[in-house]
């Protein structure tokens, strides 16, 4: 067995995380065009293994997951953020979290909410006339932020403080984009944009507090009360079981993590439905078929496959979350190469979902790749938008519906045109956001 995996030869002290930081998209495609299932290289001082393998991906996630941890190399900003929400949290915390949270999260629940995402959805289109020009990316932003606030908190905001809450989006995005002075530099040193950060997480610290003060009229006890998540965690928290600050935690990364990678989700949809006419005429069909003049529901959700498949393949080649990070509390091996405790492991799914080992044409918008008769022998994990094993994101099933059911409510009125430029530019953070204005002229259907 190789001691080292093969990988790019990085320069002193920063080793490959200039070239990272400038383009992660390319140099993960690189990587994973060059060396396959593994490669090896330094970002700064972390010594970094990355695995385009299925079947190692499958191994750190889900059949031996208890070996593996979130790393913590980015300092206390991920912390002083999230804190200890079931998106960070380890160990007994994130047991005793994730049981909490499974009941506002269950498919019984949310099916009976989807009629409220089709009223939110609505609502955003109630002002929209044919030729409209629209940023697609802020609608489907305050669209999901609705839905979230709504299902999840169980409070609706006016237009301000969704405004709000959209504004501190910025500074929080981009102190997470890959810096090699961050990589290099010690946890204790300043930089530029950390006033800013630490203003943003004011200014969203001060909204929850308002929202948890309103909820906690209105939680009930016991387990009479509503099922929205802030209210189950008011109710432990009342019951001594949840802390305060496990609640703001919480709820920060629910408002955060809850609604920004849908609403990319639906941004690249409609972008790839812009550029793809025949793939957005067949949208079209279906919808026209499923649910001709009725208001989008889950009963027509469970029939819109085509649309099931366009909207995988849009979190195929444009993954919100595009890598993801973990830890080897021991030494293991993986892909035939042993990893050390304490390196990081990169699991990209912008490699693995983009790589021809696993996909014809790889780079083609195909949504006809997801029928069952194709997929099925794919491995498990060339496709894990959402993570997987005990740790996948608990929110994909809201997910998924929520993404249906806007795209359906949208499309059953209106096409959205691209105005912008293409190929499209992607900023890197914790998740992938265009570069351009995502500009798009609406045009009522006929």
């Amino acid at each position: 067995m190789a001691e080292t995996p093969p990988g790019p030869k990085g320069e002193p002290l920063f080793g490959s995380s200039r070239t990272y930081a400038s383009d992660p998209f390319r140099f993960i495609s690189a990587l994973e065009d060059a060396y396959g299932d593994v490669a090896y290289f330094d970002m700064g001082p972390m010594e970094t293994v990355m695995l385009c393998d299925p079947a190692a991906i499958e191994r750190v996630l889900v059949s031996e997951a208890d070996r593996f941890r979130k790393p913590d190399f980015q300092g206390d900003a991920l912390g002083d953020l999230l804190g200890d929400g079931l998106l960070l949290s380890e160990g007994d915390t994130w047991e005793q979290q994730r049981q909490l949270a499974n009941p506002a999260f269950s498919m019984r629940r949310l099916s009976g909410m989807a009629g409220r995402i089709t009223d939110h959805t609505e609502d955003r289109l109630a002002g929209w006339d044919d030729g409209d020009v629209v940023n697609a990316e802020r609608v489907m932003t305050r669209t999901t932020l609705d839905v979230i606030l709504d299902l999840m908190m169980g409070v609706e905001l006016g237009e301000e403080r969704v405004a709000e809450i959209e504004q501190q989006l910025l500074p929080l995005g981009q102190r997470f984009e890959p810096d090699p002075l961050r990589f290099a530099a010690p946890e204790w040193m300043p930089m530029p944009d950390d006033a800013e950060f630490e203003a943003a997480v004011a200014s969203l610290d001060a909204i929850l507090d308002d929202i948890i003060s309103v909820r906690e009229r209105t939680a009930g006890s016991g387990d009479d009360g509503p099922m929205d998540f802030l209210s189950v965690l008011i109710r432990a928290r009342d019951d001594g079981v949840e802390s305060p600050e496990q609640l703001r935690d919480e709820m920060m990364t629910m408002l955060l993590a809850g609604h920004d990678t849908t609403a990319l989700t639906l941004t690249y949809t409609w972008f790839l439905l812009s550029e793809h006419p025949e793939i957005e005429r067949r949208v079209h069909e279906e919808l026209d078929e499923v649910v001709g003049d009725e208001r989008p529901g889950m009963a027509h959700v469970r029939e819109l496959d085509y649309l099931e498949w366009v909207i995988q393949e849009a979190m195929r080649l444009y993954p919100p979350v595009y890598t993801m990070f973990r830890e080897p509390i021991e030494a293991v091996e993986l892909s035939g190469y042993p990893v050390e405790s304490g390196m990081t492991l990169m699991l990209p799914q912008w490699g693995v979902h983009r790589s021809e080992r696993f996909y014809e044409d790889p780079d083609t918008f195909d949504p006809e790749r997801w029928k069952p008769d194709r997929a099925n022998d794919r491995p498990r994990f060339a496709y894990f938008p959402f993570g997987g094993g005990p740790r996948h994101c608990i929110g994909k099933h809201l997910a998924m519906l929520e993404a249906q059911l806007i795209v359906a409510t949208t499309a059953q009125q209106y096409r959205l045109e691209f105005l912008g430029e293409t190929p499209l530019e992607l900023m890197p953070s914790l998740t992938a956001h265009p570069r351009q204005e995502m500009s798009m002229r609406v045009v009522e259907r006929n």
